[in-house]
């Protein structure tokens, strides 16, 4: 009988050091909200809008948030979220991003990388291209609304931006 007991007792732990170790090799996701997570990896939690449906980070520090639709917020400027963003995820920087965009100069741009270098500093660096902006933390605080309302709109003068300077077949 003790045997008997032994084996199953080997065999259950077995079992559940291969789910523990299956599972740290899938998804990671500790956090209960995108905002939760971004506040532990050193940035500001409202980065992304309070319209965030889900998020799955990966192993790998791939991050895809996921809103109910596409959206217009503003910072310092506007700024366009669609429906699915992604970007690496490392302490303090979001690199590689794509979906968002910053409207410039009546230029729609896109965001390619939000680091925070040094929070004392109390700026946020945005790489949107051609140019790098050096924006207040305290822009990003709360996560912001996001209106749905004027999607189509942007969408249509982000496609007319893209035109006027010769971008129109990669849309």
């Amino acid at each position: 009988m003790a045997i008997f007991l032994h084996k199953h007792t080997l065999i259950l732990t077995l079992i559940c050091s291969l789910l523990v170790l299956h599972s740290s090799h899938s998804e990671l996701v500790t956090e209960s909200s995108i905002h939760d997570l971004l506040k532990s990896k050193g940035l500001p939690v409202g980065l992304f809008p309070k319209d965030v449906e889900s998020f799955t980070l990966y192993d790998t520090g791939l991050l895809e948030v996921f809103l109910r639709g596409p959206c217009l917020t503003k910072f310092d400027t506007m700024a366009f979220y669609e429906s699915t963003i992604r970007a690496n995820l490392t302490y303090g920087s979001l690199t590689g991003v794509e979906g968002l965009s910053q409207e410039e100069l009546f230029l729609w741009l896109p965001v390619k990388d939000i680091i925070v270098d040094d929070p004392k500093s109390g700026l946020i660096l945005f790489d949107i291209g051609l140019a790098h902006k050096q924006l207040s933390l305290s822009l990003f605080e709360d996560p912001p609304d996001c209106k749905s309302e004027d999607v189509l709109n942007v969408l249509n003068l982000k496609k007319k931006s893209r035109k006027e300077i010769g971008f129109d077949a990669q849309i």
